[in-house]
């Protein structure tokens, strides 16, 4: 039993890297692709892809799921439902629902680094239902409000 932060790697992914931090001060560790032949993301088409981890983390904390910013510069790969929220009592692996942006299909191989995690500490609140808000200098103004320039 782990009550730190755990890893542990599904039986087809043993070979596999586990997450890790790819430079002194990243602030996400990469995720690699748990698959077992290429995969095909065709533009504008959006598919599941395992990362062979599952994780425990204490309570208070979150694992969030990010693209990593090459490949959605360079080939407009990205996730959906990002970032996405891995919470501290879910125990199952972690899979990523990646779409295709960009203008050509995309590949993914085994092993490819396909996203990144990040660590958050986090805190739950009560809410306090009343009857009206203390008004704020910028009150309701939202959605581009303070403009361009």
């Amino acid at each position: 039993m782990c009550n730190k932060f755990c890893i542990c790697q599904t039986d087809d992914a043993k070979d596999l890297p586990i997450p890790k931090y790819m430079t002194e001060y990243a602030a996400g560790m990469d995720l690699y692709a748990n698959v077992h032949e290429t995969q095909i993301i065709p533009v504008g088409k959006i598919k599941l892809i395992p990362t062979g981890i599952k994780i425990s983390m204490p309570e208070n904390f979150e694992a969030q799921i990010r693209p990593r910013s090459g490949l959605a510069l360079k080939y407009g790969i990205t996730l959906l439902n990002t970032p996405g929220t891995i919470d501290s009592d879910y125990r199952g692996e972690i899979k990523l629902i990646m779409i295709n942006l960009g203008e050509k299909d995309f590949e993914i191989s085994r092993s490819d680094r396909v996203a990144q995690m990040i660590i958050n500490r986090i805190e739950q609140v009560k809410f306090e239902v009343v009857d009206s808000l203390k008004e704020s200098k910028r009150n309701d103004g939202g959605f581009g409000h303070t403009g361009i320039k």
